[in-house]
């Protein structure tokens, strides 16, 4: 009787508490149920593209899913006898029964989609918890499987993106690469994150217990906004060649390494950037080293009297068919300067110095140029400074002021050498030159767009006029008497070139001055400049650059005549004389 009583108080308040909380509780406890079923989702937004200048694409995200498992669902589990239910989901495994529950039924009947052995599957589903994750970056198509297994509640899917480079090596470095969380970390992919990246959208609705979406419960969403494509001025073919050019120069040449640049003369777009050091892009190598072309510098030798040759003209020291009598050495303030060959003194002009790229006849010819100008100029030039580019790792060189350099340094900057420059920042100065005196704003991103295909255009870097149109048409000519003095090596069949060789001393293992440094830069065509060409190569067999880079460049000049249909040169019929 005591029991009876006991109990019979027990329903009594239970009765109570039951018609207390639908009286007056009962809207409250169904929105807190409700709250605690609705859960936000989130929607990974999918990062844009990079393209080339011809919309071939160099970097996507492509469509992958994170499979995940819960364990304390799966504990439940009892698989539907198929031989027994007609309609709706039920489980079998090649046309028999599972013959198991829990997690070993699970593991059954999944691992042949997922490609996993079932042993393993099962203990990863043999647990307490409600979340474990059971293999990454899986297609669409096996999600989609995976849907048709009616192991909703159980196992579910979350979208991830993974980064995808088609093309393996090519651009590999330049593109650099994303962490796990898909963050650009290293290349084109860090330095143009903020437009690559999206902003992920979400979507509410009411869960089950199993982390499974109540059907017709979304009560608010927000779609995902995917990251903008980047397109590039590189042109993938160009490039392509360029690595292969370089490679076989490299080869030929038994070069430690081998770098070039290809710059549309007129706007500063670059075409290629390349250098023999291939890594796979989005590799670990790839995220941790910058290109070679733009972490690499060195002392440009013979191209840099270009730059001297202009400030002199410019500021009218001397003009290009001024008389010198050049010997082959020369003794300054008690420094010993002399050319690449020994020769007995010869009759030349400014532009003959600059043919037979005289070390002894640019001091020479630097006498009445001061110190403060010939740093004026190199910096006129963009020498010592940042390209603009953006680009990881790049180095803007070094260029010391005129008050530190030393009585050699200061006449050694006249021919090249006593600073050091980057393949990019040279290519620039010799643009400068190619667009009669103006410097442009190197770039190498073309436009954006949207994912509704609104296209952008980058913005464009301010212009500087550095010498007058007379000036560099002078230098360029000068240029085109050095290009057919290597005609026989680096000539390009129908098109005029005008182009500068440049061989340097530069410390090597040993820390002497016992490697070389190699470099070619041309403009082709020279009566109608639309490409500079940089080519540089370390250690080659061969030493001078007209012999090593010079045969480079010829290869990838005629390629660019070729794929850009460009028409035969005019005859030349201006040379100034380089002989007096």
């Amino acid at each position: 009787m005591v029991i009876a009583l006991v109990l019979a108080l027990v329903a009594v308040i239970a009765l109570g508490k039951l018609a207390w909380i639908q009286l007056f509780e009962g809207r409250q406890t169904a929105e807190a149920a409700t709250r605690s079923r609705t859960v936000p989702h989130t929607l990974k937004a999918q990062r844009g593209r990079i393209l080339d200048a011809n919309g071939m694409i160099l970097a996507q995200s492509v469509e992958r899913y994170t499979i995940v498992g819960s364990p304390k669902a799966a504990a439940d589990f009892i698989p539907v006898d198929c031989t027994k239910q007609t309609e709706g989901n039920c489980h079998a495994i090649k046309g028999k029964p599972v013959g198991v529950t829990g997690p070993a039924a699970v593991a059954r009947i999944l691992a042949p989609t997922l490609g996993m052995n079932p042993m393993e599957l099962g203990a990863k589903l043999d647990g307490k918890g409600s979340y474990v994750v059971l293999k990454k970056d899986v297609p669409p198509q096996v999600k989609r499987t995976i849907d048709k297994l009616g192991l909703a509640g159980v196992i579910s899917a979350e979208l991830s993106n993974q980064r995808s480079y088609p093309h393996g090596e090519l651009m590999g470095s330049l593109l650099g690469g994303v962490d796990a969380e898909g963050k650009g970390v290293a290349g084109l992919e860090s330095m143009e994150d903020r437009v690559l990246t999206g902003k992920d959208g979400y979507e509410v609705y009411q869960q089950g217990m199993y982390g499974q979406q109540i059907p017709g419960t979304e009560s608010r969403s927000q779609r995902p906004e995917d990251g903008k494509d980047v397109h590039l001025t590189i042109d993938g073919d160009v490039q392509w060649y360029v690595q292969k050019a370089l490679s076989d120069g490299k080869s030929k040449y038994q070069a430690g390494w081998a770098m070039a640049v290809v710059q549309e003369s007129t706007t500063g777009r670059i075409i290629a950037l390349a250098d023999t050091e291939n890594k796979a892009a989005g590799s670990a190598e790839a995220k941790m080293n910058p290109p070679l072309v733009v972490s690499q510098t060195f002392e440009p030798g013979s191209i840099g009297k270009t730059i001297t040759l202009s400030g002199m003209l410019q500021e009218g020291t001397h003009q290009m068919t001024d008389k010198f009598t050049v010997p082959d050495r020369i003794k300054v303030d008690g420094q010993e300067y002399h050319d690449a060959v020994d020769h007995a003194a010869e009759h030349w002009t400014m532009a003959g110095i600059l043919q037979n790229s005289s070390n002894v006849g640019m001091v020479m010819a630097g006498e009445k140029y001061p110190d403060q100008k010939r740093y004026e100029y190199l910096t006129k030039f963009g020498i010592g400074q940042p390209s603009g580019l953006g680009l990881q790792g790049e180095s803007k060189g070094l260029l010391t002021s005129p008050n530190t350099w030393d009585r050699r340094t200061r006449n050694t900057v006249l021919f090249g050498q006593g600073y050091a420059t980057n393949a990019i920042q040279l290519t620039n100065a010799i643009a400068t030159i190619a667009n009669k005196g103006v410097r442009n704003q190197q770039s190498l991103i073309a436009s954006v767009s949207d994912e509704d295909g609104k296209s952008e255009r980058a913005a464009t870097g301010q212009s500087t006029r550095v010498v007058d149109e007379q000036v560099a048409g002078q230098v360029m000519n000068g240029m085109e008497s050095v290009a057919d003095k290597f005609k026989n090596v680096a000539s390009v069949d129908g098109y005029r070139v005008a182009s500068k060789t440049g061989t340097a001393e530069v410390p090597g293992k040993d820390g002497r001055l016992s490697s070389i440094i190699s470099d070619w830069t041309g403009i082709i065509p020279a009566d109608n400049p639309r490409f500079v060409i940089t080519v540089v190569m370390r250690d080659p067999q061969g030493t001078f650059g007209g012999l090593t880079a010079g045969p480079v460049f010829a290869q990838i000049g005629e390629f660019l005549m070729q794929k850009y249909e460009l028409p035969p040169s005019s005859p030349r019929t201006d040379a100034i004389p380089v002989q007096w």
